[in-house]
């Protein structure tokens, strides 16, 4: 919630800056601590202990702190604490009102909540109504310190917290824990992805008045969300005095797409002097993306035929007949493009009967469609992929003979980084989906204060949220010749010795529908009692459950048509349904119209039955209790909060297990529990510099995938195979400490400095035994004819809890207006940050442990916004630079992401603005490896290669 903020100030004479302190009498006055103005606990406070005076230990706690603090920018906070107004004559005490807004106005409200928070947070504001400062909220958290992102079609998507991946970070939504998946069109990003992270591409930022950050852990607090906790608000209508209105409208561009992207949202609140209050809003956008560039699959060693390698010398032929070098996959030129639409809709009750007790109703619906599409020409012979294999046989008697290598270079690492071929074989890949997300929630809130010491609030709340893709189908056409394919420079490079825009090269080849359910159901209340013992002491209880539900199927139907193809029964020419598809870069090639390929055969799209059944049920209740204190140490205010929260989890997941090609229905129970300490702590060693501590434990629950209780059973002679998840599996469990020091000065001007660790255990890998008893899998006898309990499982691969993690971090963050400057340079302003961490942990790399850091983790991450702003216009630009980071079968090389907007003040209550996303048009690189180690010890080999254009809105926004 953001009130607007009138300043009243001393006017300055004319050769002084106007710099708003409220202190500046205690200035001229040193030796004086005024007490007027601070709260009630610390007069008293300080009366009890007016004559301790600064101890030893005082000093080296405020030097250790300051040392922290960015030296460079120290000599321009001194200039301005040193700034004291000279005695003023009593014209000059005239008084001026300055309006703080735009930007800045959002800066100060964040500080003023991260100040005064009693655990370690950040704080986003938005201005006013309908006006958060970015475009989408994940873009807004990378400009706090410690939060990194990733982009889907170069908008922000998931993030990550102080090195640690979404899967860490819990989301809550007016106070309930909130899932909300989509996911990505590329299968190495996460497709269908099923997991505790949140998607923030899903609701349109409009519609929200605060975003914060809890770094650190409190009793109080929901357990889980090892990285942290970020808190969505949606705007109240007891945040607005009287009636007021917002209307925002956008229209924007991208570079790639060149469509009109429509953007709106409104919103409306009525309040009736705080006794009744209705606020409703709506925003809806519409935009295309495209992504688009250069991939390959994970790359294994092929062993090439003899015909391949006639042309190469004596010593490559025996490195490739004998599988020592390492041919990519796949050698794609691909196409991800996506028709998107987003609503939302939000609604809020208030109601104060009384003037002790306050009543909040909040609705939010969400609907987010994508209709995506996936345009590929790629390498698809016979050994992997790669550009090697046999004589193909096609349809009839059409017979491609085995692909020759003409020259070929590699690497240190045997990866094949260079080749010339002949007679291979090509596939294109039209895939086409429908993905929908619907998101509904529903939360009553109460807040009771019975007595001037007792306050009592809680709330009670359900949501679900369902991802559905009804529509996943690829239809693969096939044809034959020469490639020149490079990988020696930053990107891979294809140079093609056939025609690729003749449809009368290519040949129908194979048809595949799928379909993917997938839903979410969370039930949560709460009650919670807060008892000031006095003015220092308030003790504080509470009780919570949390019911949650998540389950899904896939439907299959492969390969249609492809036996006759193969046998000559069907006529595979295209040329009666192809189109001619010319949307990348680089090449241009034959894809078909799926709907008339369809109608041309007869084609019925049927889905087989449901499989890959799941669903985990997991309730948890909880209490906590937790003392917040205040007090006075060396002389100066202290505060803080020591408390300890108890959990007991009982979780189901039941599913199918696969055998034999029958679906047979398996379950699996589980409960946990443990108790969680958690303590926070804030010393004001002075009105404008703080020392914090925190120390804690904490829990994160495993993916929703490693708990599902499917899998397959298969026994090939006497050998049995058994894969499954592990609804077992334990949560991570991790120490964690926080240490800060934090300056504030000026009117929105703040300097920070933190440090933070954490200790895991329990980190989840998938593992492979082997020769275990069938006993020892959990599994029922009878699943399968003849295996029983004393059956010897040859491979038994499952996830389970195995290892351990150190990660440590320091954050150091700015911001301040540049008030030493002259003139109008003092308008200008800086919001910077940068965060270094470092972790160590054990990674199984092609099913061998490594020691590397955490899966996700960028060591570096650094945030700079310049902003110049007047009451009348102004405008920033932003910088976001993330370093590589690994994930599980590979990584992603570092992003420089560049963001800017401008806004001008038409009228008092009309607005102008500019916006615009990815303007250095950045390239997403990813890269896997095999086995060569994995990070910076390893080989990097491309996986995907690709840009997704430059985004640019104009729109106005209007207050009334």
């Amino acid at each position: 919630m953001t009130v607007s903020r009138r300043w009243s100030t001393p006017r300055p004479s004319s050769s002084q800056t106007l710099i708003r302190n409220e202190n500046r009498e205690s200035r001229n006055t040193p030796n004086a601590r005024p007490l007027a103005g601070r709260p009630a606990w610390v007069v008293s406070l300080r009366r009890q202990y007016r004559g301790f005076s600064m101890s030893p230990i005082k000093k080296a706690l405020v030097m250790s702190a300051a040392a922290c603090v960015f030296v460079t920018v120290l000599s321009a906070g001194s200039a301005e604490a040193a700034d004291v107004a000279p005695a003023a004559s009593p014209a000059d005490n005239a008084v001026d009102e300055v309006v703080v807004q735009g930007f800045r106005k959002s800066l100060g409200a964040a500080r003023v909540a991260k100040k005064d928070s009693a655990i370690v947070a950040d704080v986003i504001v938005a201005e006013d109504m309908a006006k958060f400062p970015d475009l989408n909220l994940a873009e807004s958290l990378q400009r706090l310190p410690g939060v990194a992102i990733n982009r889907e079609g170069g908008e922000g998507r998931r993030v990550s917290l102080r090195g640690l991946g979404p899967d860490f970070t819990r989301v809550q939504l007016n106070g309930m824990e909130v899932l909300g998946n989509v996911d990505s069109p590329m299968d190495s990003r996460g497709q269908t992805s099923r997991d505790r992270a949140f998607d923030f591409n899903i609701f349109a930022s409009e519609l929200f008045s605060k975003v914060d950050i809890r770094k650190s852990f409190s009793a109080e607090q929901d357990e889980g969300g090892m990285a942290g906790t970020v808190g969505l608000y949606t705007a109240k209508p007891f945040d607005y005095s009287g009636t007021k209105a917002a209307l925002s409208l956008q229209g924007g561009t991208n570079s790639a797409t060149k469509d009109f992207q429509p953007r709106g949202a409104a919103m409306f609140s009525r309040n009736w002097d705080d006794k009744f209050g209705v606020l409703v809003s709506v925003a809806y956008s519409k935009r295309k993306t495209q992504e688009q560039g250069y991939n390959t699959y994970a790359a294994p060693t092929t062993k090439a035929l003899a015909a391949n390698v006639v042309n190469l010398s004596a010593a490559d032929q025996a490195k490739a007949i004998n599988g020592e070098l390492i041919f990519q996959r796949g050698n794609r030129l691909t196409v991800w493009g996506s028709d998107q639409e987003r609503l939302g809709v939000t609604a809020a009750l208030q109601w104060r009967p009384v003037e002790n007790l306050t009543l909040t109703l909040d609705a939010l619906h969400g609907k987010f469609t994508n209709d995506r599409d996936e345009n590929s020409l790629a390498t698809r012979a016979s050994l992997n992929s790669t550009i090697l294999g046999a004589a193909t046989p096609h349809s009839g008697n059409l017979v491609s003979p085995p692909p020759v290598l003409n020259s070929i270079q590699y690497d240190k690492y045997n990866t094949v980084v260079y080749a010339d071929v002949d007679n291979t074989v090509f596939a294109t890949e039209t895939r086409r989906q429908q993905t929908r997300n619907t998101f509904d929630q529903l939360v009553l809130t109460g807040e009771w204060k019975p007595t001037d010491r007792l306050t009592v609030d809680g709330h009670i709340g359900q949501e679900t949220s369902d991802y559905d893709i009804p529509i996943s189908d690829k239809f693969y056409t096939e044809a034959f010749g020469g490639l020149i394919t490079d990988y020696r420079g930053d990107a891979g490079h294809n140079t093609y010795k056939w025609n690729t825009t003749d449809p009368n090269n290519y040949r129908a080849h194979e048809i595949d529908f799928s379909a993917t359910y997938q839903s979410t159901e969370l039930k949560n209340g709460e009650l919670n009692a807060a008892w000031e013992l006095n003015g220092a002491l308030t003790f504080k209880a509470g009780v919570s459950y949390r019911g949650f539900e998540n389950s899904g199927y896939t439907q299959t139907n492969d390969d249609v048509n492809k036996t006759a193809w193969e046998k000559g029964t069907l006529d595979d020419h295209v040329t009666s349904y192809y189109t001619i598809f010319d949307k990348h870069h680089d090449q241009s090639w034959v894809n078909v119209d799926f709907d008339k390929a369809l109608a041309f055969y007869g084609v019925t799209r049927t889905l087989g039955a449901p499989k890959a059944i799941y669903q985990v049920e997991e309730d948890t209740q909880a209490g906590y209790l937790q003392l917040d204190w205040k007090t006075i140490l060396f002389g100066r205010p202290v505060r803080g909060n020591a408390g300890l929260r108890a959990y007991d989890t009982d979780l189901i997941s039941s599913g199918v297990m696969a055998v034999k090609g029958v679906n047979t229905p398996t379950e699996a129970k589980k409960t946990y529990s443990g108790v969680l300490p958690a303590f926070n702590a804030v010393l004001e060693v002075s009105d404008q510099f703080q020392i914090r501590a925190a120390a804690a434990q904490n829990i994160n629950r495993p993916s929703l995938a490693a708990y599902a209780m499917n899998g397959t059973i298969s026994v090939d002679g006497t050998s049995v195979t058994v894969s499954t998840g592990n609804p077992n599996l334990n949560p991570y469990t991790s120490d964690e400490f926080d240490l800060s020091a934090e300056w504030y000065f000026g009117s929105i001007g703040m300097l920070t400095a933190g440090v933070f660790h954490k200790k895991i255990n329990g980190l989840v890998s998938s593992q492979t035994v082997n020769n275990v008893t069938y006993a020892s899998t959990g599994l029922a006898e009878g699943l399968y004819p003849g295996v029983t309990g004393s059956t010897i499982v040859s491979s038994y691969t499952r996830s389970v809890n195995l290892n351990e993690a150190t990660l440590t971090g320091l954050e150091l963050s700015a911001q301040s207006d540049f008030f030493f400057l002259p003139g109008p340079f003092k308008n200008m302003g800086v919001v910077a940050n940068v965060t270094f961490i470092d972790s160590e942990t054990t990674n199984l790399v092609n099913g061998k442990p490594q020691k590397g850091a955490i899966y996700g983790m960028s060591d570096l991450n650094h945030n700079v916004t310049l902003y110049y702003e007047t009451a009348k216009w102004g405008a920033r630009i932003s910088s976001n630079y993330r370093s590589e980071y690994t994930i599980d079968s590979g990584g992603f090389k570092a992003t420089t992401y560049i963001d800017a907007a401008a806004f001008y003040q038409l009228t008092p209550g009309i607005r102008l603005t500019l916006d615009a996303v990815n303007l250095s048009n950045e390239r997403e690189s990813q890269y896997n490896s095999y086995n060569n180690g994995f990070g910076a010890t390893g080989a990097h080999r491309l996986w995907n290669d690709t840009t997704s254009g430059r985004t640019v809105f104009v729109g106005a926004n209007m207050q009334f």
